[in-house]
């Protein structure tokens, strides 16, 4: 069969079978993870409704690979995203997230090489440096989704630059908040550069 662009599609039947509509076999979660490592993109359809289920298929395959010992996700980390869900920065987070997996994915074979020159002192520097960078970006982004604090009164023309309010307590407790939230991400990219 001829390799196209367009993804695969599977379809899930109500007693749980998957089906590779490209194939025209019968898939199994582990066969989609290999789908998935191999870089084939595919769409998961509910056969019934039609829906869109490709979300929860990945998260159901996650959840295996966890639950057969595999670790990648620490508990902080679960504990963290659990707590973005219906919180105000929840929009931000699946864009950073998937930016920052990029950046991981194309530095990789950088960061394999220096991890493999264990005496030359800079084995993580690349994913240091991208820990950075996401820092960087996380920051900004932060900045252009947060709110004025309460009661903070734009500064004007006839304002000048020494006169600016200092940050409220609330907003000192949110930044120092975001640094250990960073610290937290960039031991977890540490841990994930020292299982390659």
């Amino acid at each position: 069969m001829a390799k196209t662009n367009d993804p695969t599609i599977i379809k899930k039947y109500a007693n749980r079978r998957l089906y590779n509509t490209g194939t025209s076999t019968y898939v199994t979660l582990e066969d989609l993870a290999v789908m998935v490592k191999g870089g084939e993109d595919f769409i998961v359809y509910d056969a019934k409704s039609g829906d869109d289920i490709t979300r929860s298929v990945l998260t159901q395959i996650i959840f295996e690979q966890e639950a057969k010992g595999q670790n990648l996700l620490p508990v902080p980390f679960l504990r963290q995203l659990i707590g973005f869900y219906g919180d105000s920065m929840q929009g931000v987070v699946p864009s950073f997230l998937e930016y920052s997996m990029t950046s991981l994915t194309q530095e990789q074979d950088k960061m394999r090489a220096q991890a493999g020159d264990a005496f030359g002192g800079n084995a993580f520097d690349a994913i240091e440096d991208q820990v950075k960078r996401n820092a960087e970006m996380f920051e900004r982004a932060m900045k252009m989704f947060m709110p004025f604090a309460a009661g903070e009164v734009s500064r004007g023309a006839d304002v000048p630059a020494a006169e600016e309010p200092k940050p409220s307590k609330v907003e000192s407790s949110d930044l120092d908040d975001m640094k250990r939230q960073m610290a937290e991400m960039q031991a977890m990219i540490s841990k994930l550069g020292d299982k390659s």
